[in-house]
């Protein structure tokens, strides 16, 4: 474990509220830099896969999973340790782009699937890393950002969507560097970029960190509740603590989805014990995902220009 001092740690937090600010890659802490991009804003839908295998090995699952990483619409592929083995994010445009690739999916490897779960993603809502600076007095500016279904389209041209292309996985690219792909000039490209933030196609520009070197760890719990009318109050209690970096919300899986970033299990039962003392046992069931490893994350579709 890296001990990061005060300085480091404001510097990190600053960095994930804007990424193409200066620069720090020291020691492997710094993973990547990407831009969060509202899909939803460009006509697209979400439907999650969640996978458990059987009669697998590790050259089948090395197969499975290549599979959907190098399915243009995934945006993100992990393994994980947990009640799933497999999860999956897909941009569709339709249900049927949906049915017709999960058609072509189980012909190629249903015999592999033990079962698996569908549900459609409705909203992400994304946080600051506060967990960096819990000291920090700012839970009521948490939110950096919301994707969401159902909202107003916006229309983007190529030349945008080449730009996204390049900013989903290199939100710190020089301007100049974006220009020469895509063959504009750099005051076009800054212009650009800035239209598209003001749109909200753009979120935020993020950093993502190695948890692992800082002695944290991400958990995905879900949670299922014994009354949905205290999914509004149990949100609103989560969403200004400092362990809280992502909520979730679906059709056809969990009440909850939050994504908290804490040191160890111990902490994460605290603090979903703390939900149920609070609200007087509305935790009906609980189940939680640990990431295992990302094997993509690319927050818009690959190499698809927009009708």
């Amino acid at each position: 474990m890296y001990k990061l001092d005060l300085k480091d740690r404001k510097i990190l937090y600053e960095l994930d509220l804007n990424c193409r600010q200066s620069k720090l890659e020291e020691n492997g802490i710094i993973q990547n830099y990407w831009a969060l991009i509202d899909t939803f804003k460009l006509g697209y839908d979400v439907f999650r896969l969640y996978i458990n295998f059987q009669y697998i090995n590790s050259e089948v699952k090395k197969d499975i999973i290549n599979y959907f990483v190098d399915y243009k619409n995934s945006w993100v592929v992990a393994t994980l340790k947990a009640e799933v083995d497999l999860g999956i994010v897909l941009w569709v445009k339709d249900i049927f782009e949906f049915y017709q690739f999960w058609e072509k999916t189980l012909d190629k490897y249903e015999d592999y699937f033990a079962k698996y779960a569908i549900s459609i993603y409705v909203q992400g809502i994304v946080y600051k890393k506060s967990y960096l600076l819990p000291e920090k007095k700012d839970i009521h500016k948490r939110e950096i950002g919301k994707v969401s279904c159902g909202g107003k389209q916006v229309t983007i041209d190529k030349i945008d969507y080449q730009l996204l292309n390049e900013l989903a996985v290199n939100a710190r690219a020089p301007l100049i560097d974006l220009a020469v792909t895509i063959g504009s000039s750099s005051q076009s490209v800054n212009y650009r970029i800035k239209n598209l933030v003001k749109t909200g196609v753009i979120k935020a520009f993020r950093v993502d960190i190695d948890l692992s070197k800082l002695g944290l760890q991400r958990f995905k719990p879900n949670i299922y509740l014994k009354d949905h009318r205290l999914k509004a109050p149990v949100f609103n209690f989560l969403k200004n603590k400092h362990y809280l970096e992502y909520m979730n919300l679906s059709i056809g899986w969990a009440d909850l989805e939050p994504e908290f970033v804490v040191k160890d299990f111990d902490e994460l039962l605290k603090i979903l014990d703390e939900i149920n003392i609070k609200f007087s046992g509305a935790i009906k069931k609980q189940s939680f995902f640990i990431f295992d490893k990302v094997h993509k994350l690319r927050c818009l579709p690959e190499f698809i220009n927009p009708k």
